[in-house]
């Protein structure tokens, strides 16, 4: 329940939300053990902090396990259909730009049938929130292979392997010209929680892959990075203003050579933090945040987590609706029935 903070200056009281507002009364029909119970808690747990009112959120999901979202979030919502969220959630911003809109989707959702609207709303930069659950596999239709399951990868619609190489969701959401990417892990609740403000207070598109555990179809694809005793030498955090440190004992780096990353030891006296690759999550320029993002498609570098680029960029739907308050004020109010009766028209015989 929300309780009492203190007094507004006309006397109104302040009602500070919890997460138990954001918990609806439908029942969460995820398998027991699903990382998509840890992306439900820790933005149920975020949003309070956000100081936006409860009525204007809106949860948008597509198709998928990640997409009965809306259902569990005490907030409005849509439950939409395969891969066209993101439409979804571009009218309902451009007709109400003080809504704060989430797009809730999946790697499969996202990537393949929805892929062309996603890569157009990252591209037009709307004040629309996407998070990505990334469990690398079609996990509502049990287990066939994804957009981001790994070449050779052994379903039931790859018996033998199946041979698409992998989209990377960082990687095409920064070449689309997101104005904001960042990527987190089911099993980080702080670090997501930290991740999913950042994403809000962002003014554009924020893209945020969370990398999600099924652990009924494709358990453990993940494990490498989120379990304790291997992540710290295969992870890297990307903090802004800061060199690329990692490892148990933060004894080792990335610096680029050329163009392309390296590890490097910082214990035998040849590298220093000086020499490592500074994260600047705010360059203009994608190259660097484009390279980072393929970082961890070698397995012998570890996978950045964090933000990868915060761009300030004017977003589509104020720039939308500055052109029709215009366009209403040169020439007044328009009037649909004349629109319709204007132009050419065409006798059919």
């Amino acid at each position: 329940m929300a309780t009492t903070v203190k007094e507004a200056s006309n006397g109104d009281t302040q009602l500070k939300l919890t997460k138990k507002d954001f918990e609806s009364d439908q029942e969460v029909r995820w398998c027991p053990g699903c990382g998509d119970y840890s992306i439900l808690a820790q933005t149920q747990r975020s949003l309070p902090d956000l100081n936006i009112p409860k009525e204007k959120y809106v949860f948008v999901s597509g198709i998928g396990c990640s997409s009965r979202f809306p259902y569990y979030m005490d907030t409005y919502g849509f439950h939409t259909i395969h891969g066209r969220a993101p439409a979804i959630a571009s009218g309902i911003k451009i007709t109400n730009p003080d809504l704060s809109v989430w797009v809730i989707t999946g790697d499969g959702d996202a990537l393949s049938i929805g892929g062309n609207h996603f890569i157009h709303l990252l591209r037009r930069n709307l004040d629309i929130n996407v998070i990505l659950f990334n469990n690398k596999i079609y996990g509502l239709t049990k287990g066939q292979y994804s957009p981001t399951s790994e070449y050779g990868k052994v379903t039931k619609s790859s018996p033998f392997g199946s041979v698409d190489h992998p989209f990377n969701p960082a990687s095409v959401a920064i070449g689309s010209g997101a104005t904001f990417v960042a990527r987190t892990m089911d099993r980080d609740p702080a670090h997501m929680q930290a991740i999913i403000k950042r994403a809000s207070a962002h003014k554009g598109t924020s893209f945020v892959e969370v990398f999600q555990n099924c652990n009924i179809f494709n358990d453990g694809a993940w494990s490498k990075y989120t379990e304790k005793s291997t992540k710290q030498d295969n992870v890297v955090l990307l903090e802004h203003g800061k060199p690329l440190v990692f490892g148990t004992d933060k004894d080792k780096g990335i610096r680029l050579n050329g163009s392309t990353p390296e590890v490097v030891s910082l214990t035998n006296g040849k590298y220093s933090e000086a020499d490592l690759l500074v994260h600047n999550e705010n360059d203009t320029d994608s190259t660097h945040a484009f390279i980072l993002s393929h970082m961890m498609d070698n397995p012998n570098l570890p996978a950045p987590i964090g933000i990868f680029r915060s761009l300030e960029k004017t977003c589509y739907e104020n720039a939308l609706n500055e052109q029709i308050d215009a366009a209403k004020e040169k020439f007044g109010e328009p009037d649909l029935q004349a629109l319709l009766d204007a132009g050419d028209t065409w006798e059919v015989k």
